[in-house]
C-alpha cells in the first residue's frame, strides 16, 4: 500500500509545484506590467495649426509633457468642422494615448445640427477634464450709432431684420452665441455666414456687415486701433484683457452667458486609473502660474475640474443648444 501512497504523493506534490510557478510567474506578469503613459501621447485637434483651438493646445501638451515624464504632441486633423479629428478620437484604442479636445461645436452644436454623425458625444468619450474657456468680444462697425448693448437692441428692435451680423459659418459656435443673444434681447437680424472668423471680422470692418462676435484675442488690436467699437464681452465674468467691457449680463441681458470652452476627451473604455491620471496633470497645469498667465494673455480663462464636471458640462451644453437651435430656427443648408 505504500508504493501507491507514495506515487499519489509525488504527483501532488509536483502538481502543487506547477500551480505554485503558475501563479508566480502571473504574479511576475502582473507585476512586470508597464504603468502608464509609456510612450509618447498624441492630442487631436480638428482644427489647423495656429488657430486659437490648437495655440491653447499645444501650450496644454507642452505643460503635459513635463508632468507625465513622455512626449505630448498635437496632431492636427482639420476638415468638417472638426468631425474628422471627433471621428478618429472616438475609434482611437481606449488606452489613454490618443486624446482629443473637444469644443462646444464638436460636443453640444454638431449634435443638435446633424442628424447624421460618425460619433456620439456622450457614448463614445470618457471625458478628462474641461481645461479652458473662450470669451467673444461684441463689436460693432464704428458707424453704427451705439455704444452699449442696450443701444445696439434698441435699434436692432427699431429696424428689425435690418441690421446684418457675420459668423464663421453656418451653425459655427459663434452664429449660436448671436442667436442666443437675439432670442433673448428679442430682436431680428439677418445672418451673413463666412467662411471662419477672419473673413467675418474683415466684413465687419469694411461694413459689409454691423455685428460680429469673434475671440476677444483677435478682436483686441482693432478694437484699440479703433477699427471697430467693443461693446460687450459674452461670458459671465468680464476679460481680463477688455477690463472696460461689461458683459452682456451686466449690460442688458441677466443670465446671457457665451462663449467657447474646451476639455480634454478620451475614447469610451479607457479605464478609470489613466483618465484620473490625466486630470490629475491637466489640472496641475492649469494651476500653475505659468500657464495661466499664457492662457489669460490669448484671451482664454484656464479651468481646473473632474471628468465628471465635463461630463455634468456636456449634458447641459447639449441641452442649451438644443433649445438654442430650435428657437432661433438655425438649420444647416
Amino acid at each position: 500500500m505504500s508504493a501507491p501512497w507514495a506515487f499519489f504523493g509525488k504527483a501532488i506534490m509536483r502538481t502543487a509545484f506547477i500551480l505554485a510557478c503558475g501563479l508566480g510567474i502571473c504574479t511576475s506578469a502582473a507585476m512586470a506590467q508597464p504603468t502608464f503613459p509609456n510612450k509618447p501621447v498624441r492630442i487631436l485637434v480638428g482644427f489647423a495649426p495656429g488657430g486659437g483651438t490648437d495655440i491653447l493646445a499645444r501650450a496644454l501638451a507642452q505643460q503635459l509633457t513635463d508632468s507625465l515624464g513622455q512626449p505630448v504632441t498635437v496632431d492636427n486633423r482639420a476638415g468638417a468642422g472638426g468631425i474628422i479629428a471627433t471621428e478618429l478620437g472616438a475609434k482611437s484604442p481606449p488606452d489613454g494615448y490618443t486624446l482629443l479636445v473637444g469644443s462646444a461645436a464638436g460636443f453640444a452644436i454638431n449634435p443638435n445640427l446633424m442628424s447624421k454623425l460618425p460619433y456620439d458625444p456622450v457614448k463614445d468619450f470618457a471625458p478628462v477634464g474641461l481645461f479652458a474657456t473662450l470669451s467673444y468680444a461684441v463689436v460693432v462697425h464704428p458707424s453704427l450709432p451705439v455704444r452699449s448693448v442696450k443701444e445696439l437692441i434698441a435699434l436692432a428692435k427699431a429696424r428689425p431684420g435690418e441690421l446684418n451680423f457675420g459668423s464663421a459659418g453656418n451653425g459655427s459656435a459663434t452664429q449660436l452665441a448671436i442667436e442666443q443673444f437675439l432670442v433673448q434681447a428679442g430682436v431680428k437680424m439677418t445672418h451673413v455666414p463666412y467662411k471662419g472668423n477672419t473673413p467675418a471680422m474683415t466684413a465687419l470692418m469694411s461694413g459689409e456687415v454691423a455685428l460680429v462676435f469673434d475671440p476677444v484675442l483677435t478682436s483686441l488690436p482693432q478694437i484699440k486701433a479703433k477699427r471697430i467699437r467693443g461693446l460687450a464681452v459674452s461670458t459671465a465674468q468680464r476679460s481680463a484683457l477688455l477690463p472696460e467691457l461689461p458683459t452682456i449680463a451686466e449690460a442688458a441681458l441677466p443670465g446671457y452667458e457665451a462663449g467657447n470652452w474646451f476639455g480634454i476627451f478620451a475614447p469610451a473604455g479607457t479605464p478609470r486609473a489613466v483618465v484620473e491620471q490625466l486630470n490629475g496633470a491637466i489640472n496641475k497645469a492649469m494651476s500653475s502660474p505659468e500657464m495661466r498667465d499664457r492662457l489669460r494673455n490669448q484671451g482664454a480663462e484656464p479651468l481646473v475640474g473632474t471628468p465628471d464636471d465635463l461630463a455634468k458640462h456636456v449634458q447641459r451644453e447639449l441641452a442649451k443648444y438644443a433649445i438654442i437651435v430650435k428657437q432661433a430656427g438655425v438649420k444647416l443648408p
